[in-house]
């Protein structure tokens, strides 16, 4: 008898093992079908954030549904004497729930904790000079994007970036984008692809348009794309995440070719919302 039950449970244990997404996911959806965003929240978000407004009614209302599933699934902390209110966590979940508009749950896999500081912070920074020389100071902060799942943004910075929706700045978008990068398990501005073609195609196009933003900038040349971006491929794929969702038309003008490529990962056209 003893050992009937113990292969019971070793069925059961392997079945939910195999079929855990499925049943988190069923979880899930039973938790929150009923559960949607209130008068008050969606009258907020018509306030403060201008894409939100410009959106289709369709997309509004899976953006809604993300936003309800991201207020309860991730936590958020205040941090140097901010008080957080329910205000301050929608609007950033509704901010990082437009890049991940048409993606399933979960949302953000890797993504535990946003810190959130009432402005721009110092944190400690260490650098090594060509001699090998180690040096510690401190260096300000508008947000950061930790690999372990943490993201730290400034409060003040993130008002920023809805109050002036059109110039290619959004600290949310960006610091969202690099945990996006980060679920590859490396930090390289190549996300997550569903095929071996995609990553060709990612990094053939990807490539080109980062070491073309480079070139513009040395030779003095006009460019979209904020000069932040030539920091890095990761810092480039944050910042031109920036730029399709600010600055579609632009960008889609620009360089057609980047803009498609970032129109099939995101699964959405922006200009539609323009």
């Amino acid at each position: 008898m003893l050992n009937l039950v113990l292969i019971l449970f070793l069925i059961i244990f392997v079945v939910c093992y195999w079929r855990w997404d499925d049943i988190r996911n069923h979880f899930w959806q039973k938790k929150y079908l009923n559960n949607s965003l209130n008068v008050q929240q969606k009258n907020l978000l018509l306030k403060y954030m201008p894409i939100y407004r410009k959106m289709t009614d369709a997309d509004r209302e899976k953006l809604e549904r993300h936003i309800v599933w991201f207020l309860n699934e991730k936590r958020f902390i205040g941090c140097d004497g901010l008080k957080l209110n329910d205000a301050m966590k929608l609007i950033v979940a509704a901010d990082a729930c437009v890049l991940v508009l048409n993606k399933p749950w979960p949302l953000y896999r890797n993504v535990k904790e946003i810190l959130l500081y009432p402005s721009a912070y110092y944190a400690p920074q260490t650098s090594r000079d060509n001699a090998g020389l180690v040096s510690y100071h401190n260096t300000v902060r508008q947000g950061e994007s930790w690999p372990g799942g943490t993201l730290v943004l400034s409060w003040h910075d993130v008002l920023e970036g809805n109050r002036l929706p059109s110039d290619g700045h959004n600290l949310v978008f960006h610091e969202f984008a690099h945990q996006l990068d980060q679920e590859t398990g490396k930090t390289t501005g190549t996300p997550l692809l569903s095929s071996n073609e995609d990553y060709q195609k990612w990094a053939k196009v990807f490539s080109r348009a980062f070491n073309q933003l480079k070139t513009h900038l040395a030779y003095g040349m006009p460019h979209v794309i904020h000069s932040y971006g030539a920091t890095n491929e990761a810092e480039f794929f944050a910042v031109i995440t920036e730029t399709f969702l600010e600055k579609p038309a632009e960008l889609r003008q620009f360089d057609p070719e980047i803009y498609h490529l970032l129109v099939g990962f995101y699964q959405f056209d922006p200009i539609a919302w323009h």
